[in-house]
């Protein structure tokens, strides 16, 4: 592979069509790492979301690297904290309604991170944080969310999609669009530009 091509390290299709939608090319290559096992390691070190977050995703973009070590690697995490606690993607419908139970006319944080690496070393990265308040919905609303959103539900932390039905849920959003996304698009263009990935 040339030393312009990026490679995702990343299954996720909403960072897949930020990155096509701003005209950036690129390959997607999945990393096959336990991040509930990576994630539960930085809350004992106590860790920030944010901190997580970034550790994460440089996890990502090393594993996928071997695989690609002279291509430009970005590696993507976002975590989702209330109160101190971490909430991961839910696995089903049932976890999904605790998850917005627990959230429900609470203030949380979405913390996002992106990393770029080349041959295993870490060249850049950054991360961004958004504060979301979900309004006191019924549990009538919430049952009728969890029956339209579907397995949509399941994709994200926080089990919405802020860009979809998940917008239904809130009172106030405070932050970047595309770190609530999952991606700091913006500083990682910058980075992009700077490394004649994209043009200037």
């Amino acid at each position: 592979m040339g030393s312009k091509t990026l490679v995702l390290a990343s299954a996720s299709a909403t960072r897949a069509r930020l990155l096509r939608a701003a005209g950036v090319h690129f390959t997607a290559d999945p990393a096959a790492l336990d991040e509930g096992v990576a994630k539960a390691a930085l809350k004992e070190r106590d860790a920030t979301a944010s901190e997580a977050a970034e550790a994460v995703a440089l996890l990502k973009a090393r594993e996928v690297a071997t695989r690609h070590p002279e291509a430009f690697v970005l590696g993507a995490d976002q975590m989702l904290e209330c109160d101190g606690r971490w909430y991961d993607k839910p696995t089903c419908r049932e976890d999904a309604r605790r998850q917005l139970i627990a959230l429900r006319g609470r203030r949380h944080t979405l913390a996002s991170a992106v990393v770029a690496v080349r041959g295993g070393e870490r060249l850049w990265g950054c991360h961004d944080e958004a504060h979301l308040t979900m309004r006191v919905f019924t549990d009538a609303f919430l049952d009728a969310y969890l029956e339209s959103a579907g397995a949509a539900a399941f994709a994200s932390v926080g089990a919405y999609q802020l860009e979809d039905l998940g917008a239904q849920l809130f009172d106030r959003v405070e932050g970047d669009h595309f770190t609530i996304l999952g991606l700091p698009l913006l500083p990682l263009l910058e980075f992009l530009r700077g490394q004649g990935v994209l043009a200037t």
